[in-house]
């Protein structure tokens, strides 16, 4: 299983409504979620917008790849853009792994 954490930056200008989205994530995007491999996904904010993300897949370019096909992540990306700072295109475009340096099991 590969564990991929990336970092965002949300606006901090949007920040609670940020959270409040996330606090009710639609039912379809969940089940696109599961159903394309991502597993164990979380997402940390910080109160000047620092967005970390976690998640575990079988390989993280296909669940990316998988999940550009569903049409719920295209409603979620647009609705989810405009909440980024110095993002050009779709959030999920900005999902940069960070190399993994240490694990302990």
């Amino acid at each position: 299983m590969q564990r991929v954490c990336f970092l965002l930056k949300v606006r901090t200008d949007r920040l609670e409504e940020y959270r409040r989205r996330h606090e009710a994530v639609w039912a379809d995007m969940r089940a696109a979620l599961r159903e394309t491999g991502w597993h164990n996904y979380s997402l940390f904010l910080r109160d000047d917008g620092l967005l970390v993300g976690y998640l575990e897949t079988d390989d993280f370019q296909a669940a990316q790849a998988a999940m550009e096909r569903t049409e719920v992540n295209a409603r979620w990306q647009a609705e989810m853009a405009p909440f980024f700072e110095d993002l050009e295109g779709r959030p999920d475009e900005g999902m940069v792994p960070l190399a993994e340096i240490f694990h302990l099991a």
